[in-house]
C-alpha cells in the first residue's frame, strides 16, 4: 500500500521542492539587484510538468516488479516521470546601463506568489497525512 508514495504525492513533493529552490534563486536575484552584468535565473517546473501530462507521461500504466525476472511494464522509475525544476537563466534583456536585468518589484511580487504556492502545498500535503492518520486511528 503506497499511499504516500503514490503519484499525486509525488507530484505534490516535486511542487514542493521547486518551490524551495524558486525562493533560493528569487532571493539570489533580489540580492545581486545592484550587481554590475548580473543576469537573473527563475525556476521552470509548471511548465515542464504541464507538458509531461499533456504528453501522457504521467499517466502510463507501471508494474511494480518484485522479482528481477519479472518483465518490466512501463517506466519502473516513477521518479523518472516527474520533470525535475531547472534554473534558467535570462542573457537577452537589460534594465540598466549596468546591463543587470534584476527588476526588483518583480522579483518581489514572484516572491510573494511563491510564498503563497509553497503554503499551499504544504497546507495540501498537512491535509493528506491528517487525513490519512484519521482513517488509521479511526477517529475525527
Amino acid at each position: 500500500m503506497n499511499l504516500l508514495n503514490g503519484a499525486a504525492f509525488t507530484r505534490m513533493e516535486g511542487a514542493l521542492q521547486a518551490a524551495e529552490m524558486r525562493q533560493r534563486v528569487i532571493s539570489n536575484n533580489v540580492a545581486n539587484a545592484d550587481t554590475p552584468h548580473f543576469k537573473r535565473s527563475e525556476v521552470l517546473f509548471e511548465e515542464l510538468l504541464e507538458q509531461a501530462i499533456g504528453n501522457n507521461q504521467l499517466g502510463q500504466l507501471t508494474g511494480k516488479r518484485t522479482n528481477s525476472k519479472h518483465i518490466v511494464i512501463g517506466n519502473s522509475s516513477r521518479t523518472a516521470l516527474l520533470p525535475e525544476p531547472k534554473v534558467i537563466t535570462d542573457d537577452a534583456t537589460s534594465m540598466s546601463n549596468s546591463q543587470n536585468n534584476v527588476d526588483i518589484d518583480r522579483e518581489m511580487s514572484l516572491l510573494a506568489k511563491n510564498q503563497l504556492s509553497y503554503n499551499l502545498y504544504v497546507q495540501q500535503i498537512n491535509h493528506d497525512v491528517r487525513m490519512m492518520r484519521t482513517a488509521i486511528e479511526g477517529r475525527a
